[in-house]
């Protein structure tokens, strides 16, 4: 089958999961992640991309990006790829793929979804009952989007921006955001489309994307999903 094209609208964000390869780590020590994320960030800005959201897990890692060009995302991509795996493999001497295949993506309707993914992502490690409170996980962009530290890495959202007049204030009300449980149908939907590369959103959303880029979800009568797959993703609290 076929591999369907990336999407891409400009101004317009999308949700990414790299996985390692047979969900084996992607990363030991802190070191290790550290460099992941210096590699990220300087790919990002080389490559013109802006990174709103990220968390860096064991065997994975998410981000929540805007790209400036319809190319910029998958160039980003490639060259943490080249300068991160490079590095990963000569520290722990192996050899080999590091990734699970291509990264795993899906565009999102900022209106509805932006904020919502902001907090899936930021959450990954409450959900994984690696902490009990985001804060105290120092591999993402919560201190920087609910406590208002510095981070690099980040360029902030309009929709973020447009939380509050100054810093405190925002960071104020996207911790009220954040202690705002998402609904487990919304819950499958963001895994859904990232999973199976669909886009992320409302109706008038979705049909915008079918006219400007491609299908933007599963036709009514096609194949379901598999059932291995849709239970995995279900049960994972890490998709």
């Amino acid at each position: 089958m076929a591999r369907m094209p990336r999407f891409f609208l400009p101004h317009t964000p999308i949700h990414v999961i790299v996985r390692g390869n047979n969900r084996a780590p992607i990363v030991i020590d802190d070191i290790d992640r550290a460099f992941l994320r210096s590699s990220l960030r300087h790919a990002a800005a080389k490559r013109g991309v802006s990174i709103h959201a990220y968390v860096l897990m064991t065997n994975h890692f998410h981000l929540l990006v805007t790209p400036f060009t319809k190319g910029s995302l998958s160039q980003m991509m490639q060259a943490v790829g080249r300068v991160y795996v490079h590095y990963f493999n000569e520290k722990h001497v192996r050899t080999g793929t590091l990734w699970e295949g291509r990264y795993k993506a899906a565009i999102v309707d900022e209106d509805r979804y932006l904020l919502m993914c902001m907090r899936y992502i930021e959450l990954n490690p409450v959900r994984a009952r690696m902490v009990v409170d985001p804060a105290e996980y120092r591999w993402s962009s919560y201190r920087a989007n609910a406590l208002g530290a510095v981070d690099p890495i980040i360029t902030p959202h309009a929709l973020y921006l447009a939380l509050g007049d100054g810093n405190r204030q925002r960071c104020a009300a996207y911790r009220n955001e954040i202690g705002t449980p998402i609904a487990s149908g919304e819950l499958s939907r963001i895994r859904d489309a990232t999973q199976n590369a669909w886009a992320l959103g409302g109706k008038a959303f979705l049909d915008r994307v079918d006219a400007l880029s491609r299908r933007s979800r599963r036709l009514a009568l096609g194949r379901p999903v598999r059932d291995d797959i849709q239970q995995e993703v279900e049960s994972d609290p890490t998709y």
